[in-house]
């Protein structure tokens, strides 16, 4: 009965509206930070390494070249803090999780533009 209750509650918490990106992509984060009484917006742009966990635990890893450092964040998926996340550039992979990525330098540290095919139906 208590599990119920908890199922209840996270399907309350969820986001309707899941934005589609995958492992690979590059992605623009905008998450809110709040300072005090001041609200703004951030923008964290970076690959997305990998996503662990299910549910309304469910998160993505953003790594990112900041000044020639390597930094990662990790963002909860449905976390209300969360304005929107746009695709900036999708990836072609063939891996789950980019942890490799991390010991990569420079032009190996890229990874290739996914090529999605137009319809050029009428």
């Amino acid at each position: 009965m208590a599990t119920d209750l908890i199922r209840t509650i996270e399907e309350t918490q969820k986001k309707a509206e899941v934005p589609a990106f995958k492992v690979g992509d590059t992605v623009k984060v905008h998450f809110k930070i709040i300072e005090g009484k001041n609200e703004r917006i951030q923008v964290y742009e970076g690959l997305v390494l990998c996503f662990k966990n299910s549910g309304i635990g469910r998160t993505f890893t953003v790594r990112k070249n900041s000044y020639g450092v390597g930094v990662e964040r990790v963002f909860p998926l449905h976390s209300p803090r969360i304005a929107n996340v746009e695709l900036v550039r999708p990836g072609k992979v063939r891996r789950a999780k980019l942890y490799y990525i991390r010991e990569k330098i420079g032009k190996a540290a890229k990874i290739k533009t996914l090529i999605v095919k137009k319809n050029t139906e009428k």
